[in-house]
């Protein structure tokens, strides 16, 4: 089994960025954790940053038939994006969305995700570990665990 793992934008500035919100570690350290975690269940995992909206549209399109489920972090996209929301509403195979923090315990326009409701779930407030409950979910989902 293959998964494909998006970030959203400013994740590429995960470590730095708001650390008391969305803690210390890298995304690069995040992708490794994914990476290691799928092997040790025999599957292929590939991820994907982009701070363009299109671009990630495209690479969630390209992955239709090409993996067996995706996990998202939307960044501010979450909110915002009917596009985005669209292209998860079109793909057939399961999609988790994650978010670092509990967006339902932030500001008001954070408190709302367009995607949700055409994702099979949603990890929220875990910080880096809401990656890895993703892809726990997503083998479940698979029926692989």
């Amino acid at each position: 089994m293959k998964f494909l793992v998006l970030h959203g934008p400013n994740l590429n500035l995960l470590g730095s960025r708001e650390p008391e919100i969305y803690g210390t570690t890298t995304l690069d350290e995040i992708d490794g954790m994914l990476a290691k975690a799928a092997a040790e269940h025999g599957h292929a995992l590939e991820s994907y940053q982009s701070n363009h909206e299109g671009e990630l549209i495209d690479r969630l399109q390209a992955a239709a038939g090409a993996v067996d489920g995706v996990i998202i972090n939307p960044g501010g996209f979450t909110h915002t994006s009917v596009a985005l929301r669209d292209a998860v509403q079109a793909v057939t195979v399961p999609v988790v969305e994650v978010h670092l923090s509990n967006i339902y315990a932030r500001e008001s326009f954070r408190q709302q995700s367009l995607l949700s409701g055409v994702c099979a779930g949603v990890v929220s407030g875990f910080g880096a570990q809401s990656y890895a409950l993703g892809l726990e979910a997503l083998i479940g989902l698979a029926g692989l665990s």
